[in-house]
């Protein structure tokens, strides 16, 4: 569901005693059937609604409409807000109604709450080309916990090679790329990302985590995408496309192209990254239409034998 519908539900839940399908249907401009599954949605993120059914049901919150939340335990709270704060492109009005639910928590709540909201960053681009989607890993729930309460951990872990390390860290974030999931840390030896994967234990500490002042999880992932992005695909190739050629090659290459400016005879300039010369050249050989490489000359020689050999097979 929308995080903004999600909202927009519990104000609507807090405004009345009570409310039908058909009333937050009609309130939100939305068919009776998303109006349900968003009542279900909400119950399913740690929200205490429930339905009555028969005469005079509806849905309702556990102990009545509360305007000052009071009835949300401190991990329905943190529920609600893990949820709303998945999203990076909260709408300024979505931002708003989730600052006045922070004021209108019980005050033991708060902190955790506003931890819970910025504690989550999704990151919908995959590395890599599998389709296979993974459930969360086993201590996805714990380090989670760990970064919302902000305490440090020690932390078991198993790196590419099988070798397993035991350390303490200071959790700072947890980020979902494409289907996993990794861990923002700050260690002895600087800020390190741990797929969670690979974590083998989690020993919570009564240790405060040290978090940076300025520190911000969705600009620390940015830095650290772009860096893994790069050493992923560390081969560059300058060329020029035709405007209407950009929306394809932003589909075809995401985050591994560069837009520059315009050419004198109006085409665009790009730089696109790929693992290696050869890979790069397929990659860019059915392209021609909207694409001219201006270098490095290895990539174009690629590009005329594959050519002529496209040519000779089936020309």
């Amino acid at each position: 569901m929308r995080t903004d519908r999600l909202v927009a539900v519990l104000l609507l839940l807090q405004r009345r005693e009570q409310v039908t399908a058909a009333e937050v249907a009609r309130e939100l401009e939305v068919s009776e059937r998303t109006a349900r599954r968003d009542l279900d949605a909400l119950a399913m993120a740690g929200v205490p609604v429930y339905s009555m059914q028969g005469r005079g049901g509806g849905w309702r919150l556990v102990g009545g409409a509360r305007t000052d939340l009071s009835g949300l335990t401190a991990g329905e709270a943190r529920a609600l807000f893990l949820v709303a704060g998945q999203a990076s492109a909260a709408t300024p009005a979505v931002k708003a109604a989730l600052r006045k639910l922070v004021h209108a928590l019980p005050e033991p709540f708060r902190a955790q709450a506003e931890a819970a909201a910025s504690s989550l960053v999704m990151d919908p681009q995959r590395w890599g080309s599998s389709r296979i989607e993974h459930r969360p890993p086993r201590f996805l729930d714990e380090l989670q916990d760990a970064v919302i309460r902000g305490v440090q951990v020690r932390l078991g872990y198993v790196d590419g090679k099988g070798a397993e390390t035991v350390r303490t860290v200071h959790p700072l974030g947890i980020v979902a790329k494409g289907p996993s999931w990794y861990l923002v840390s700050g260690t002895e030896a600087g800020r390190r990302t741990f797929r969670i994967d690979r974590v083998s234990s989690v020993g919570p500490t009564d240790d405060p985590v040290h978090r940076p002042e300025d520190f911000d999880l969705a600009e620390s992932w940015r830095e650290i995408a772009d860096k893994i992005d790069h050493g992923r695909t560390p081969f560059e190739i300058q060329a020029v496309c035709v405007p209407h050629g950009i929306g394809l090659l932003r589909m075809a290459f995401g985050g591994r192209l560069e837009v520059g400016g315009s050419t004198p005879d109006g085409r665009i300039e790009v730089v696109i990254r790929g693992y290696d010369d050869y890979t790069l050249a397929g990659e860019l050989s059915g392209l021609v239409e909207w694409l001219e490489v201006t270098g490095p000359p290895g990539v174009r020689g690629h590009l005329a034998s594959i050519g002529n050999a496209l040519v000779e097979r089936y020309g």
